[in-house]
Formats: C-alpha cells, sequence, structure tokens
C-alpha cells in the first residue's frame, strides 16, 4: 500500500489521549481566561475535531492575538524551506494551554527585585547574574579497610 497523504496522517499518537484521561474534557480547560499576549503552547487534542491545529504546529509555542467566544487566533513561527514565517492559526480553547516557559524568568526577576531592594537598604552591592555551576574541585577517594579490587573479564574458554 502506498504512502498516504492525508491531512491527518502520522497522527495514531500525537494527537491519541494519554492514559486514563481518555473521555470528557475537565471543565477547567475551558475556564482558562486567555488574553492577547499570552503565550500558549499548541497541543492538539484528538477528542475535539472541531478547531484542531494542523500536525506542523503540535507541540509548538505562540502568541495569542485574538480571543473569540470558543476559539483563540494564536501567531506562531514556522520554518519552511529556509525561511521563518510568522503564521496565524484560529484553534479552540480544547488544543492550547498556558506556556510555562517564562514562569523560571518572571520568578526570576521577583527575586532579583527583593534581592536589589535588601542590598541597597544595607548599602552593599549584589550581583544577580546568573554564574555557571563551576566544576567540582580534584580529590581522592580513600575507602577505610576496604582493598582495591581489580576488575578484569573472565578468560574465555573453549568446551568442547
Amino acid at each position: 500500500m502506498t504512502n498516504p497523504h492525508g491531512k491527518r496522517r502520522g497522527t495514531r499518537d500525537m494527537f491519541a489521549r494519554d492514559f486514563r484521561k481518555r473521555g470528557m474534557i475537565p471543565l477547567s480547560t475551558y475556564m482558562k481566561c486567555y488574553k492577547n499576549g499570552d503565550i500558549v503552547d499548541i497541543k492538539g487534542c484528538g477528542t475535539v475535531t472541531k478547531g484542531m491545529p494542523h500536525k506542523v504546529y503540535h507541540g509548538k509555542t505562540g502568541r495569542v492575538y485574538n480571543v473569540t467566544k470558543r476559539a483563540v487566533g494564536v501567531i506562531v513561527n514556522k520554518r519552511v524551506r529556509g525561511s521563518i514565517l510568522a503564521k496565524k492559526i484560529n484553534l479552540r480553547v480544547e488544543h492550547i494551554s498556558h506556556s510555562k516557559c517564562r514562569d523560571d524568568f518572571l520568578n526570576r526577576v521577583v527575586k532579583n527585585e527583593l534581592v536589589k531592594k535588601e542590598a541597597k537598604a544595607s548599602g552593599v552591592y549584589v550581583c544577580t547574574r546568573r554564574a555557571p555551576v563551576v566544576p567540582r574541585s580534584s580529590h581522592t577517594v580513600k575507602g577505610k579497610g576496604i582493598s582495591v579490587e581489580e576488575v578484569c573479564p573472565i578468560r574465555y574458554e573453549f568446551i568442547a
């Protein structure tokens, strides 16, 4: 049989629901509030076929530019041959979720502001930049009363 060319080709696992997550979609999915400028992750939900993203956009992150009653307009970058195009796609709310990609950054900003405020009050300079983890220094591992055991493979013996 030849390779099919349909829109949903190769999406058997991609759009399948997770184990023990089948059936009704939780109401919290519909209660989420999306605003223009929000960063969202696109993940197609196989239960709802309306407003479903093309398989190309599954797993991508985009920015909300339009909100309607049941759907959300998202701008996503798509690589077409050599160039990256900003594509506008409309998706229903079942197929998107708020992205957690900026949570770490926003928490770090809040923490840095607190550190700067305390440093200013005490009159000490504090560097808020992230520093790479320094490699561990060299050391010798000592075993107390344990003899060194040499590990080597057992010699092969041919048994006829």
